[in-house]
Order: C-alpha cells, then structure tokens, then sequence
C-alpha cells in the first residue's frame, strides 16, 4: 500500500510538489532530514537538497524544471536517407552482408556526417522507422525446392 501511494505522489506533477512542501516544513518544525526521509520514503540527500532549494528559491524551487535533452544526433533528413537505404540490398550500397545493427552502424557512419550510432541504437532505429528484424531462412545448396515445400508448417 505504502508503495502505491508513493507511486502515486510521483505520478503527477502537483504532488510531487505538495510532497516535498510536506518534507520541508517537517524539517522546519524541528524534524531532522534523515528522519522525515525515513518518515516520507524518500532518501535523505534528497530531503537536505530540497531544503536548501526552498531557501534559496522558495516555493518555486521545489516544482520541477524543464531539463534539457540531449540533442538528436540524426537530423530529419538522415533519417530518410537511412529509410530509403534500408529498403534496398546492402550490397547495392557497397556494404557485405544483410541488414543488421552493425551493418547500419557502418552505414549510418559512412553516410551521416561522422554520426556514430553504437549498434544497439541502430537495433531500436529499425523499430522507429518501422522495420523488424528478419534473420533470412538459410536454403540447403542442393536441396530439392519441392520436397522442402512439403514439410514447411506454412506454405
């Protein structure tokens, strides 16, 4: 129950203040930091920073602030370079292989301005460009096409 609740204060903005209004003003009527931590379910570093925010700024120093993101390394238009690359053959770019984190990877370094994306990144870029991973069915070298279309589960 306790846990919920504490979920619950995190959710919206409103509360998160409220909560933190709540732990200061124990610490203004005389509770320690390490006891309304323990008291609130919060750490108690966390407690002492939000004192000393409310000292410096007030009411307001205790709402949350717009921090900023990092930027995007991949600009729109990389994006439908990248797009419009993954719909052909990797070989046809001059790159070995089939689609993959590392073979975008290369590409994406080769093509976007000295971008560097790790090959986790370019595995979650095939999904937020709408494309899925397909490792290709391996096909025997002599193998007769009529006799594997007969024990395929799905024509």
């Amino acid at each position: 129950m306790i846990l919920a609740i504490q979920d619950e204060i995190r959710r919206s903005e409103e509360s998160c203040h409220d909560h933190r209004l709540h732990a200061v003003l124990l610490v203004a009527q005389g509770q320690s930091c390490g006891k309304v931590a323990k008291m609130l379910g919060d750490a108690p570093l966390m407690v002492e920073y939000w004192v000393r925010r409310f000292e410096e700024r007030g009411c307001s120093g205790l709402m949350d602030v717009e921090r900023p993101a990092r930027r995007p390394q991949l600009q729109k238009e990389h994006l439908a370079v990248i797009g419009d690359a993954l719909r052909k053959d990797p070989h046809e770019l001059g790159l070995c292989g089939s689609w993959d984190g590392k073979t975008l990877s290369i590409f994406i370094r080769q093509t976007c301005g000295g971008v560097s994306l790790g090959v986790r990144q370019c595995q979650r870029l095939f999904a937020s460009l709408g494309f899925r991973f397909r490792k290709p069915r391996p096909q025997m070298a002599h193998a007769d096409p009529e006799q594997q279309a007969t024990y395929k589960k799905t024509p």
